[in-house]
C-alpha cells in the first residue's frame, strides 16, 4: 500500500490503515454527538429567525445592530445558556477569559481554581506570575487552588476548601489540559463541582471551556456551571470565524462581563460588528461538524501512536471532552520531527520548517506547527509543545479528517526519517 500524492513509505501508510480500523467504533460515537449538536445549532438559528439582515455589519457605535444582538441570542440558545456575549473584538481565549474574570471579581474576592494550576497565559491575568501589569492580584483579588488528585478533581478537598474559604466569589474550572498531561475534565465532573459549590457556598462556577465545545451532548452551563467562555478560533468558530470569543451563562453575569468588555452603562449595547457577523454565524453553524472532524483526527492520532508504542492521552478508546491529543514523544528530536511533518502537510505555509521560539506568555520555548487559513486557529490542524521534558506534543484540530490524517502520517514519516522511530 502507498500514498499516491505524498512521499509516505508503504509501512507508514499500512500502519495508518491499521489504526483507522481500530478507530471505527469510536468514530460512530463521535457522529452521534455531532448529529445531536448540529440539530441543536440548527434549532437555535430557526428559533431566533436568523435572516439575511443579521449577516450584515454596522459601523461607528454599533447602536441597534440587529445582527450582533441576534448572534448573542443564537449562541446562547446553541449552548443552553440564558445569555451570551459574542464579539470579534475579543482577541483570543485568554482575553475573553480575562474579561469574564475582571467582569465578575471585585477587590477582596477570592477566586478558587479547583483544576490545579491554570494554563500558562492566564497566570499573569490572575497574578500568579508577573508583577505590576494590572492583574487581578494588583486589584486585590485573592487566588487559591485545589490541586488535582491523580489527574482528576479532588472532590473531598474541593468541598472542604469551599467551606473554609471566606469571601469566596468564584470557583474556576479549566476543562482542558493546557500543556499538562492530565485528562480533560468530563461533563459529569464539571456537574459534580457545580453541585458541591452551590450546596456549600454562594460562589459562582466559571468554566474555561476552550477546546470543549460540541464534544459532548451537554455544555457546562447546562449541567450547573454559571458561566463559561471560549475562543472563536477554536471549536465554536467552525474554522470560519476570523477572530473573536464568547461568554455565555446566567444573564446577570453576562451583563457584568459586557460592562467590562466596554464600559459600565453601555455594556453590550455598543460595538460595531463591521463585516464579521456573517463569518461568526456561519462558523457557529459549521462548528459541530468541524469539531467532529477534529475529534476523529485526535482519535486516529491516538490509535496510530499507540500502535507505535507511545504513551498517549486520551487513549484512542476513551470518551473525549475536548479536541486535544497529547503524545509523549520523549526526545526534542522527535518533537521537532513531528511538528515538521504536520507543517509539511498543511494547506498554508507547508514549505516552512517549524522552530522553537520564545512565545509570549510561556516560560519555555515553544515549537508550533500551524499552517492555517486563520492565523493561530487551533480548530485547524496544528501541533505544538514546550521544549521541556518529557517532550510531549499537543495536537488539535482538523477542518476535515482526511487532510489531517495525511498530516499525521507525514509526522510519522518525518520521525522515521530522523531516526526517531523504526517500523
Amino acid at each position: 500500500m502507498e500514498h499516491i500524492f505524498f512521499d509516505i513509505d508503504s509501512d507508514v501508510y499500512a500502519l495508518g490503515e491499521k489504526a483507522l480500523e481500530k478507530c471505527a467504533p469510536y468514530f460512530a460515537r463521535i457522529e452521534k454527538v455531532c448529529e445531536h449538536n448540529q440539530n441543536k445549532v440548527l434549532k437555535a438559528f430557526i428559533q431566533n429567525r436568523i435572516g439575511e439582515q443579521h449577516l450584515l455589519g454596522s459601523t461607528g457605535y454599533g447602536y441597534g445592530d440587529v445582527g450582533r444582538e441576534a448572534l448573542d441570542k443564537t449562541f446562547a440558545a446553541a449552548f443552553g445558556a440564558e445569555a451570551a456575549l459574542v464579539r470579534h473584538s475579543f482577541t483570543c481565549g485568554t482575553h475573553t477569559l480575562g474579561i469574564a474574570l475582571f467582569g465578575i471579581l471585585r477587590p477582596g474576592d477570592v477566586m478558587l481554581s479547583v483544576s490545579g494550576m491554570p494554563y500558562d497565559t492566564i497566570q499573569p491575568v490572575i497574578g500568579i506570575t508577573g508583577e505590576g501589569m494590572g492583574s487581578l492580584k494588583d486589584y486585590g483579588v485573592q487566588y487559591a487552588q485545589v490541586d488535582l488528585k491523580d489527574g482528576r478533581p479532588d472532590f473531598e478537598a474541593i468541598e472542604q476548601t469551599i467551606r473554609q474559604t471566606e469571601n469566596l466569589k468564584m470557583v474556576y474550572v479549566q476543562r482542558s489540559r493546557g500543556y499538562d498531561a492530565r485528562p480533560t475534565l468530563t461533563t459529569k465532573e464539571i456537574e459534580k463541582i457545580a453541585a458541591i459549590t452551590h450546596r456549600c457556598s454562594q460562589a459562582i462556577v466559571f468554566v474555561d471551556n476552550c477546546y470543549g465545545e460540541f464534544t459532548d451532548l451537554q455544555t457546562p452551563v447546562e449541567v450547573g456551571a454559571d458561566l463559561m467562555a471560549g475562543s472563536l478560533i477554536k471549536n465554536p468558530g467552525g474554522g470560519i470565524a476570523k477572530t473573536g470569543g464568547y461568554i455565555a451563562g446566567k444573564k446577570e453575569l453576562v451583563e457584568l462581563c459586557a460592562y467590562r468588555a466596554t464600559v459600565p452603562g453601555l455594556g453590550a449595547e455598543v460595538g460595531a460588528s463591521l463585516n464579521e457577523n456573517r463569518s461568526m454565524f456561519m462558523g457557529l453553524f459549521q462548528a459541530p461538524l468541524v469539531s467532529a472532524q477534529a475529534l476523529k483526527t485526535a482519535v486516529f492520532a491516538g490509535a496510530l501512536f499507540e500502535l507505535l508504542g507511545y504513551e498517549v492521552s486520551p487513549a484512542s478508546d476513551e470518551e473525549r471532552y475536548d479536541i486535544i491529543q497529547c503524545i509523549k514523544l520523549g526526545t526534542p528530536g522527535a518533537l521537532e520531527a513531528f511538528c515538521a511533518g504536520v507543517q509539511s502537510g498543511a494547506p498554508i505555509d507547508s514549505y516552512v520548517v517549524p522552530a522553537a521560539w520564545d512565545m509570549p506568555g510561556y516560560e519555555d520555548q515553544v515549537i508550533m506547527a500551524a499552517g492555517a487559513f486563520i492565523s493561530g486557529a487551533s480548530i485547524e490542524f496544528s501541533a505544538d509543545g514546550p521544549m521541556r521534558e518529557p517532550y510531549c506534543v499537543w495536537m488539535q484540530g482538523g477542518l476535515n479528517f482526511y487532510s489531517a490524517k495525511t498530516g499525521i502520517l507525514l509526522a510519522v514519516q518525518k520521525m522515521k526519517e530522523a531516526g526517531e522511530i523504526e517500523l
